[in-house]
């Protein structure tokens, strides 16, 4: 018997762990189609305070006041766009979870791949023009004179003694 209590207080535990909803019953509309569109509104704004949790799952005063305010306006018969272009007029489009596809949004979000490609190419011409450095052949003048300081030192030019030490 131990077992199954065991078995039901971690149950039971599991259970009450679960995701809080942070909607308080204050806050709930009487109709529920009013109340079905708030909520996915909600779960569609940012919380500007926890910046990674949307209004409907944040527990910040500032989220408990958006929620309300998107409940107000759907009250007066604003449609979900109005409310939604309310806000973004009001807060920003950072307010949005999933921001518009615009010309700019397109340029933010390319940019760090644009640099990325660019520093790529710059790299990549840099190393290769240090790769490439002019090799320029002596001149059988040079070559003379070269051939009479090894001889006069006893070298052959094959190999080179360490400094030091005897070749190996």
């Amino acid at each position: 018997m131990t077992f199954l209590r065991r078995l039901a207080c971690v149950l039971l535990l599991l259970v009450s762990v679960g995701p809080a909803f942070a909607v308080q019953p204050d806050e709930v509309l009487s109709n529920p189609a009013l109340e079905a569109r708030a909520r996915t509104l909600s779960k569609e704004l940012r919380c500007m305070v926890c910046q990674n949790q949307s209004i409907d799952d944040s527990d910040a005063p500032l989220a408990r006041d958006l929620r309300i305010l998107v409940r107000e306006r759907l009250a007066k018969g604003d449609s979900d766009r109005q409310v939604l272009d309310f806000l973004v007029a009001r807060y920003g489009e950072f307010v949005l979870l999933r921001p518009t596809f615009s010309a700019r949004n397109a340029l933010l979000w390319s940019l760090p791949f644009i640099v990325l490609v660019v520093g790529g190419i710059a790299a990549f011409m840099a190393f290769r023009g240090r790769s490439q450095t002019d090799v320029q052949q002596l001149t059988p003048e040079e070559e003379a004179r070269l051939r009479a300081i090894l001889a006069a030192n006893g070298e052959t030019g094959a190999e080179t003694p360490p400094k030091g030490g005897k070749p190996g």
